[in-house]
């Protein structure tokens, strides 16, 4: 049976057991194209690993690509149309997880500023499109899967509300957002409806010139050119510049911050951020907190005055 044909039903049948398989279904159809129009008992065992390996060094792409073709062949596997699978039987050491950076509030804004080197000819929206993606990443920790899957009707700038459906977990939320944040979107909203609006407010919220939903590589393309115009390098002791992710990061330790600043407390509010950021649990949310030094300064005056009053919690 021809590899392609494989793929075809096993992504049918993963969509008919409810699950989205967008991404998936684009990696695997990847795999087809560079596998070429063969068999599926035709792949070489040295073509998938050229696959996995990809154009750049070794990175946990490695191990979703791995994944991912893991559950094909169990799949072909089980319907008779292979044997065996081809796929590596071990693993190699990846490099160690990037550390979660946190973007300083003069880094921010020197973001903001710089995507102005984005403004095309050919798409004269592009910067200020991207400027205000980069606004809601922060403005509200969605994730970018989150932000570049919402349509125009998921922004409700009355009640200042964005209704997140493209979650992970399958969950749909509401996230706040605050006045700032609404009054970007307005004007981006305005902006967008002079594009093509091929599903009118269902039509996506990010979009090229065309009309057609901003492509997530893309999106991390133009964050590459952004970061290097606003002069953010690797930080000392990482091998990899700051990412386009770590906005969500620093919404959530600057939320953290601002919480212990302000006298709140952190412990009972801890719950509300998890559910604000899409987490299944608070766990989630306490590993996503990496410890900065403003953070540990806050937590230490914190302790201090928690100690002088005699352990009362005000």
């Amino acid at each position: 049976m021809k590899l392609i044909d494989v793929i075809n039903d096993y992504v049918k049948l993963q969509q008919s057991l409810g699950m989205r398989f967008g991404s998936a279904s684009r990696l695997l159809r990847q795999f087809s194209r560079n596998m070429g129009d063969i068999r599926i008992e035709e792949v070489e065992p040295q073509a998938i690993a050229l696959f996995l390996q990809g154009a750049g060094p070794l990175s946990a792409t490695w191990v979703l690509k791995y994944s991912v073709l893991s559950g094909l062949y169990r799949f072909a596997i089980g319907r008779g149309y292979v044997t065996s699978s081809p796929l590596p039987a071990n693993l190699p050491k990846l490099p160690p997880q990037q550390t979660p950076y946190v973007y300083s509030t003069d880094e921010l804004r020197r973001l903001i500023d710089a995507t102005s080197i984005l403004h095309a000819a050919h798409s004269r929206l592009q910067a200020p499109m991207y400027r205000t993606l980069l606004m809601l990443l922060y403005g509200s920790g969605l994730r970018i899967g989150e932000a570049l899957g919402l349509t125009v009707r998921d922004v409700d700038l009355a009640r200042r509300i964005v209704t997140v459906r493209k979650a992970k977990f399958f969950k749909t939320r509401l996230v706040p957002i605050g006045p700032k944040l609404a009054q970007e979107l307005a004007a981006h909203i305005a902006r967008r409806q002079q594009l093509s609006m091929p599903a009118g407010e269902d039509s996506a919220l990010f979009t090229t010139r065309t009309g057609r939903a901003w492509p997530y590589q893309h999106v991390i393309t133009l964050f590459q050119h952004v970061r290097r115009a606003a002069n953010i390098d690797c930080p000392a002791g990482e091998l990899r510049p700051p990412r386009l992710h770590d906005l969500r990061h620093t919404a959530a330790v600057h939320r953290v911050l601002a919480w212990y600043r302000s006298g709140r407390d952190v412990q009972r509010l801890l719950p509300q951020l998890a559910t604000y950021l899409g987490h299944a649990d608070i766990k989630s949310t306490q590993r996503y907190l990496r410890m900065t030094p403003e953070l540990l300064q806050e937590a230490s005056q914190r302790f201090a005055h928690y100690s002088q009053c005699g352990g009362r919690h005000d």
